[in-house]
């Protein structure tokens, strides 16, 4: 999933009104698997000039890079977290840790050629899911839209939930930062 869905997806099951601890906490969970991610590629694009097309095409995929989204996106660690939230019962902290989860949960079924290591550090292996959530060749078609239509459901819900003029405006901004990557796959990717 684009990373706007997961936010959209952890905020509407773990978001609570007039609760901002946990609400924050529930969309850092949902950014944190995609984070090292994000600065890995700002910092080898912007800082050190390296192309695009180097970085999604080798960096993503070596070694290095690998052994750091296993642990950001390890089921192991995120459902020990949960665990340990669940026992202590800090709803915040049970946000967090139940985005992080679920974050990776739906990458773990919609990752093909870019899956992860999702059972590190007990296991290297990687699923390779037969449906991706952008790839044409594995569905990307069908589930990128599908996944628009779910934010925009989950945006109804939150909309209903939170009645801030800057909530809603958020609301706003994330549906379209959800949209323009499936406009830009389809351009990319039209045949």
């Amino acid at each position: 999933m684009n990373t706007p869905a997961h936010l959209l997806l952890g905020a509407a099951i773990f978001s609570k009104p007039e609760q901002p601890k946990t609400n924050l906490a529930a969309l850092i969970g949902a950014l944190l698997p995609d984070l090292s991610l994000y600065l890995l590629v700002a910092w080898n694009i912007y800082v050190l000039g390296i192309s695009p097309e180097e970085v999604f095409g080798s960096y993503y995929f070596s070694d290095s890079w690998q052994r750091i989204f296993a642990i950001d996106n390890s089921f192991i660690l995120w459902g020990g977290l949960f665990a340990v939230a669940l026992w202590i019962k800090r709803d915040w902290l049970i946000a967090l840790s139940g985005s992080g989860l679920i974050h990776v949960a739906t990458d773990f079924l919609l990752h093909n050629d870019d899956a992860r290591r999702h059972f590190w550090p007990l296991s290297d292996w990687v699923f390779y899911s037969p449906v991706s959530y952008w790839d044409r060749d594995h569905f990307g078609n069908y589930v990128g839209p599908l996944e628009a239509l779910l934010c925009l459901g989950l945006i109804v819900i939150l909309w209903r939930r939170f009645h801030s003029f800057w909530v809603r405006g958020i609301l706003v901004v994330a549906g379209v930062l959800q949209i323009v990557p499936h406009v830009a796959f389809f351009l990319m990717f039209a045949d």
